[in-house]
C-alpha cells in the first residue's frame, strides 16, 4: 500500500484550519496554539479573558475537548501583551473553561517558543529570537505579570529547564472544616499561587496519592471543591474575576526521601494535573511559610502522581492587599511532543467538542 502523504489533500476553503505545538511538562500537557486566530482584543489580559470566555469558548472546546483532545488537555494562546514592560500575554484553557494561571503551562510555553522561534498568528511580530538572547520572558497571565528564564542543555537548542518568578502568593485560611458527602468533615486549608486551592491531607481521607488512586482522587477532589464552594466566598484582595475555588490539592508524604512533599491536583471539570502544578506548588510554599516551616531561599521539592517534580523556592516576601505573602520561583522541565493541523467541518454536528467522564 503506497504511504499516505499529506501534500495529497486539503480541506476545502470554507473549513477552519488551526495549527499547534504541543508539549508536555512533567507529565502534564500544553496545545500551544500556532496559526488559525487573529490577535485578541482587550487593554488588559483580564480583557482579553473575558473576551475569549464570550467569543472563543468554541475554540477552546474544538482544541481541548474529544475529539481533537480529551478530558485532561490543557492550552495556551498567545497574545499581545498588555503590560508596558511585558513581551507577550497568555491566556490558559482547560475542559471547563479559561484559568487565571498556569505553572506548567509557563514552563512548557517558555520551552516552545525558545525551541521553535514561533510567530504565533496571535502575535504575529513576537520576535523570539530577541527573547532568546534578552534570557528573560516577561509574560502577563490573567492573575498577574510573571518572570521566566531558561536554562538551555550544552548544545544551545533545546531548553533544559524553564524557571519563573509568580505572583505573590498567600495562606488564605488554614485549618478549616467542611462537611463533604461520602467522605464526613474534612479539614483543608485555603491559599492563593496565582489561582485558589484547597489542601487536603491524603491519610486524613483515607487515599492514596499513586495512579491507580486516579479515579478515587477525581471523585474526593471534586467533592471537597464543591463542598467549600457551598459554604464560603473566596474574595481575590484586587480582582473579582480571580476570586473563585480552582480546585483541590491533596498532599501527602514523597516517594523519593530526597523530595519535600507529594501532591495531587483536580482542579476545572475533574481534570487531574500529571505535573506536581506550578500555581498549587506556589500556594503549598505560602502554606509553608504560614506554617513557619520553609524560609525564603530554602528549596522545597514536589512530586505528582506520576513522581515527575517541581521545585519551588520562596525569593521575597511582600504585604498583598493586607495578607502576608511570598514571591515563588517555580522550576521544571518540559518536552515537545508533536505538531498538528487541526481543521473543523462546518457541517460536523461534533465540531466544537465534547466531553466524556
Amino acid at each position: 500500500m503506497r504511504a499516505f502523504e499529506s501534500t495529497t489533500w486539503s480541506p476545502p476553503p470554507d473549513w477552519q484550519r488551526f495549527t499547534t505545538i504541543d508539549l508536555h511538562a512533567e507529565g502534564e500537557p500544553l496545545r500551544v496554539l500556532a496559526t488559525g486566530l487573529d490577535p485578541i482584543p482587550g487593554s488588559t489580559i483580564l480583557d482579553k479573558r473575558r473576551y475569549a470566555q464570550q467569543h472563543l469558548d468554541g475554540l477552546r472546546r474544538a482544541l481541548i475537548l474529544e475529539p481533537r483532545g480529551h478530558a485532561d488537555m490543557y492550552g495556551a494562546i498567545i497574545t499581545e501583551p498588555a503590560s508596558p514592560d511585558s513581551d507577550l500575554g497568555v491566556l490558559f484553557m482547560h475542559n471547563e473553561g479559561w484559568s487565571t494561571m498556569c505553572g506548567h503551562g509557563i514552563i512548557a510555553l517558555v520551552t516552545c517558543l525558545l525551541e521553535t522561534r514561533l510567530r504565533p498568528s496571535t502575535f504575529p511580530s513576537l520576535d523570539c529570537e530577541r527573547l532568546a538572547a534578552k534570557g528573560e520572558l516577561r509574560i502577563d497571565a490573567p492573575a498577574g505579570q510573571v518572570i521566566a528564564r531558561a536554562t538551555l542543555a550544552p548544545d544551545g537548542q533545546r531548553v533544559a529547564r524553564v524557571t519563573f518568578r509568580n505572583v505573590p502568593s498567600f495562606a488564605y485560611a488554614l485549618d478549616q472544616v467542611v462537611d463533604v458527602p461520602g467522605l464526613g468533615r474534612v479539614r483543608y486549608d485555603l491559599a492563593f499561587g496565582g489561582a485558589f486551592y484547597a489542601y487536603v491531607d491524603a491519610a486524613e481521607i483515607g487515599l492514596g496519592l499513586e495512579a491507580g488512586d486516579y479515579r478515587a482522587l477525581i471523585e474526593a477532589g471534586m467533592a471537597i471543591k464543591r463542598a467549600v464552594m457551598a459554604t464560603r466566598e473566596i474574595r481575590h484582595p484586587f480582582e473579582p474575576d480571580l476570586s473563585f475555588l480552582y480546585g483541590t490539592i491533596i498532599s501527602g508524604p514523597p516517594r523519593d526521601p530526597a523530595h519535600q512533599a507529594r501532591n495531587v491536583c483536580i482542579f476545572a471539570e475533574g481534570e487531574v494535573d500529571r505535573s506536581p502544578t506550578g500555581t498549587g506548588v506556589s500556594g503549598r510554599a505560602a502554606l509553608e511559610y504560614a506554617r513557619g516551616r520553609l524560609r525564603p531561599g530554602q528549596p522545597f521539592t514536589i512530586e505528582s502522581i506520576l513522581g515527575t517534580t517541581f521545585t519551588v523556592t520562596i525569593v521575597d516576601e511582600v504585604n498583598f492587599g493586607g495578607f502576608p505573602a511570598v514571591i515563588p520561583e517555580v522550576s521544571g522541565r518540559a518536552w515537545i511532543t508533536g505538531r498538528h493541523e487541526f481543521v473543523l467541518a462546518p457541517d460536523d454536528p461534533l465540531r466544537d467538542g465534547f466531553l466524556l467522564r
